[in-house]
């Protein structure tokens, strides 16, 4: 009995479940179906008048505050008084703090308008991340927000950080102009964060291109699907089509420069590096026997081994020695002789040989030169010899 009552109770769950499912459903099927009426923007505020609201909304006061760096004190010193002078028709008053560096926003009897507060919190933000004032004071508007985006954990290698950070400010900041133009926020860049003044959707655009941009997806692609979009936007006939057709789809790719290397296949037999251990003093002791010997026959041992060593080094030092002391072989100084003593031989003979040539050479060129007039008495002509005065 007790089996059949588990059964009818799991049963029941599981009907209960199917049904609770089923009106969720339904429920988010009708919401799916409730189309904006035309001529409705979502995103656009409703705006509130001082003569709507009764003469006191807040009956409790809020603060907030903000740290400011210290390179920003001096800007901050110079345009307070415009701050106040903002922040004064709204009902709120601020204060300045340069012993503890922070800026404070309170609420005042005279605030008429709730979210004045909020604004002037976001003001104060954005003063401190390096934001104008002349920028930062439009988030006082109805239709502008801001975002700030931080940026600086999301990319671990620092110079990683810095190269894509520089990405989204492109070549003498042209990324960063088509952003705010196709956005119609600005947009400011300072350390590990992006400020972002403007409308909801702007806003949107400009963290996911930011975001995008971290995980190495170039801002171009962004922002040629924003400008398709906006085209697309304008034409009236392709207003209420699918665009999924016109936006582009930009595949990632991976290209290896090198061929990768084969992996080596392993030997299951042969041993890893880490099983394979250096044998200890004691392993060592044990295989030669040492380890069991009693003291007295190690000291003995040890004494014969070091003798041992001692006659080796004395064999050895006395041979080096010796060797200065020994006369060299006979045979190769009497071959040196016989080599030196037929090289002088062969020498003289050549020069004896030489000499003779020349001799022979000369006297067959005086034989040549004489003529028969050489031989004849009396016809060699006599010249008379002058004498001296």
């Amino acid at each position: 009995m007790e089996t059949e009552t588990t059964t009818t109770t799991s049963t029941t769950s599981t009907t209960t479940d199917k049904t609770n499912k089923k009106n969720y459903q339904k429920k988010s099927d009708i919401r799916a179906k409730r189309d904006v009426p035309a001529g409705v923007d979502m995103w656009k505020p409703t705006p509130l008048k001082r003569d709507e609201v009764p003469k006191r909304v807040l009956y409790d006061e809020s603060s907030f505050s903000t740290v400011f760096p210290k390179y920003r004190e001096k800007y901050i010193k110079e345009i307070w008084p415009l701050v106040e002078k903002e922040l004064v028709e709204h009902g709120i008053d601020c204060k300045l703090d340069f012993i503890e560096g922070t800026m404070t926003v309170v609420t005042t009897k005279k605030c008429w308008d709730p979210v004045a507060i909020l604004k002037a919190r976001d003001l104060i933000k954005l003063l401190s991340r390096s934001v104008p004032f002349v920028h930062a004071k439009k988030i006082m508007e109805d239709d502008n927000n801001c975002d700030i985006i931080k940026i600086g954990g999301l990319v671990r290698n620092k110079e990683r950080f810095v190269k894509r950070r520089q990405r989204l400010i492109g070549p003498d900041g042209a990324t960063l102009k088509s952003i705010e133009l196709l956005t119609r926020c600005y947009v400011l860049i300072q350390g590990t964060t992006v400020a972002s003044i403007g409308p909801w959707d702007g806003l949107e655009k400009v963290r996911k291109i930011v975001e995008d941009c971290m995980k190495n997806i170039h801002p171009i692609y962004n922002i040629k699907e924003l400008m398709i979009r906006r085209e697309l936007f304008k034409n009236d006939a392709l207003k209420s089509e699918d665009w999924s057709r016109f936006i582009p789809k930009f595949k990632k790719r991976n290209v290896q420069s090198k061929a990768p290397a084969p992996k080596k296949k392993k030997n299951r037999d042969a041993p890893s590096a880490s099983t394979i251990f250096t044998p200890r003093k004691e392993d060592l002791e044990m295989e030669s026997g040492e380890y069991f010997m009693s003291k007295e026959s190690k000291d003995k041992k040890k004494k014969v081994e070091r003798e041992k060593k001692q006659e080796e080094a004395t064999i050895r030092r006395q041979q080096a020695q010796a060797k200065h002391y020994i006369a060299p072989a006979e045979k190769e100084f009497v071959q040196n002789a016989a080599a030196a003593a037929a090289a002088s031989a062969k020498s003289t003979t050549d020069t004896l040989k030489n000499i003779q040539s020349n001799i022979n050479k000369n006297k067959r060129k005086d034989i040549d030169s004489s003529s028969a007039n050489d031989f004849i008495q009396g016809s060699a002509v006599e010249q008379p010899i002058k004498k001296k005065k």
